[in-house]
């Protein structure tokens, strides 16, 4: 598969990154995260997210990237994706959304980062300006692609990458919301969700501290999305599975709370 040529520094297009190479460096950041970061390991609730997420990719746009969908077992509203398919979401996303479309919607966008390249942009920009341009396509060949793969997941997983910037987020809310209608859910859950997240940042600032300070705010969002969604109506919003598996989350131990960056 040739991979689409990702964004250097200095404005230059450059294939430094395949899409094999993407795949690596993502299970090997995903890895290193599982060992940092609390997984909710319930059969019921990885059962639901998964089936959500492999529906959701089913239509996504871009390579056919081995996606991935884990629960971290964190109360705080969340979600983030690694390049090359896996995707982590909160604990807390599940139990504050009200409707199904909502949860859905929060994981096509980032399908959509994942779908778009956006970490391998990204990815190139922060190598080249740490190795140099010639070292890194050297390291990037043949002979050193494992060692890159380390490298950058180590990158990833330091937290030195995955910060998208605003064109990118935009990037994945209107792609993200084109994989959200195709999979035949209701595109309103987006901007539901955003709703309710303003909402929470009144009475519960903590909840959605980490949400607001790596994506754009939810009022920018719903108005370019309005538009978008308004031209195609109809689809899921809401199902009973999903209110069953709310009622089953209340039942278990409470959730872990985030550490706070040093």
């Amino acid at each position: 598969m040739t991979a689409a040529p990702a964004t250097a520094a200095l404005g230059l297009s450059i294939a430094l990154v395949s899409v094999q190479e993407e795949i690596a460096i993502g299970r090997q950041a995903n890895a290193q995260i599982r060992e940092q970061v609390p997984q909710l390991r319930d059969a019921m609730t990885t059962a639901y997210v998964s089936d959500i997420g492999r529906r959701l990719a089913r239509v996504a746009p871009g390579p056919r990237y081995p996606y991935s969908f884990t629960v971290a077992d964190y109360r705080e509203i969340n979600a983030f994706s690694l390049p090359g398919g896996p995707v982590w979401i909160n604990r807390g996303v599940l139990q504050i959304a009200t409707r199904e479309s909502q949860v859905a919607g929060v994981l096509a966008h980032e399908i959509a980062h994942i779908a778009r390249r956006h970490a391998a942009d990204q990815l190139t920009k922060v190598m080249v300006t740490n190795w140099g341009l010639g070292l890194l396509g050297a390291v990037l060949g043949n002979t050193g692609g494992a060692s890159a793969a380390q490298v950058a997941a180590r990158f990833i997983a330091n937290g030195v990458v995955l910060k998208f910037n605003r064109d990118d987020e935009r990037d994945a809310d209107r792609i993200g919301l084109q994989i959200l209608q195709r999979a035949g859910w209701d595109g309103r859950g987006t901007v539901e969700l955003f709703q309710v997240l303003e909402r929470t940042s009144v009475r519960n600032p903590g909840a959605v501290e980490v949400f607001f300070s790596t994506h754009p705010a939810p009022a920018d969002r719903i108005r370019l999305l309005q538009a978008d969604i308004a031209r195609r109506r109809g689809g899921r919003r809401d199902s009973a599975r999903f209110h069953s598996l709310q009622r089953h989350l209340r039942r278990l131990a409470p959730a872990n709370t985030m550490p706070r960056a040093r």
